[in-house]
């Protein structure tokens, strides 16, 4: 193990209850659950998750989230930030790991892995817990299946300062390897929710939110609706079915986004991305310092 590594480790992390360990073989048991969380049974047995790259990591330590295990490789143990981390990752009490090139190959499930990857807890916000205030916005998602629509609406709420992002019905694993590469990093930042359709209409209820759901057969232009008035929650549906027949029932509007070629429908998360930030426009403003600077 690197001397510099293992020694900013010991130095900053004394007095700590976690550990450092080098492994190189698959039949490690660390290792084999580690891989283990590739499959949501795993995950869901668990509670854990895995989310690969050295941004990611850092930004999921700098919002607050906790490191059970970080897995780095012997190439990425000579930065100084990942020292850093791994310091404060067995000074929290995590277990740190160097792995081998085929370690961490396996982990990942790909050829051209990420060198850091870190292990952490699932987080859901209960629906009774989440409160939507005037000018807030919410996504909600109808059976959502494909990991990385979910994992770009995720990163997409997040850019457009959406308040969470909730789950209803079956859908895609919000802490898949695949979702959580989608995010960027933004399941650390936006909360996320599970529910079922009849928690959520109980909830449309209850809290007096304004749903705004996209089909097919909605006869209002998305881009008229005044998003600021109320607590706005854009509901999407399903990438192949949209929504429910219950769930538009019960919408307080439906909305459609013109379209004028060939293309009889919008991907998943392009018509929420589009959903989103026209909801949020009137709350968005470039800082002065992201002029154009061709403009005086």
């Amino acid at each position: 193990m690197s001397q510099d590594f293992h020694g900013t480790v010991k130095a900053a992390a004394a007095g700590r209850v976690g550990q450092v360990k080098e492994v190189t073989s698959l039949s490690n048991p660390v290792v084999k659950d580690l891989r283990a969380l590739s499959q949501k049974k795993h995950r869901d047995r668990s509670g854990l998750f895995l989310a690969e790259g050295q941004k990611l990591v850092i930004d999921a330590l700098a919002l607050g989230w906790r490191i059970r295990t970080l897995l780095c490789s012997r190439a990425a143990r000579e930065k100084k930030d990942v020292a850093a981390v791994a310091a404060r990752t067995v000074a929290e009490g995590g277990l740190v790991l160097e792995a081998s090139e085929k370690v961490v190959r396996a982990i990942a499930r790909r050829d051209n892995p990420q060198q850091l990857m870190g292990v952490f807890e699932q987080r859901f916000l209960a629906l009774d817990k989440l409160a939507v205030a005037p000018g807030e916005t919410v996504v909600a998602l109808d059976r959502v299946r494909d990991p990385g629509n979910l994992g770009t609406i995720i990163r997409t709420a997040d850019a457009a300062g959406a308040k969470a992002v909730i789950l209803i019905g079956e859908t895609t694993d919000p802490f898949s390897l695949e979702t959580v590469r989608a995010t960027m990093g933004s399941i650390f930042a936006i909360p996320v929710v599970q529910a079922s359709q009849e928690a959520f209409l109980a909830w449309h209820r209850q809290d007096q939110v304004f749903v705004i759901g996209t089909h097919m057969a909605g006869s209002l232009d998305y881009r008229t609706i005044p998003y600021r008035d109320k607590p706005a929650v854009l509901l999407m549906g399903n990438e192949q079915a949209g929504l429910s027949d219950l769930l538009a029932d019960n919408c307080d509007c439906l909305v459609r986004i013109p379209q004028s070629g060939r293309a009889d429908s919008l991907n998943l998360a392009v018509a929420t991305g589009l959903m989103l930030f026209e909801a949020r426009r009137e709350m968005l403003r470039l800082e002065e310092m992201t002029r154009n600077p061709l403009v005086r």
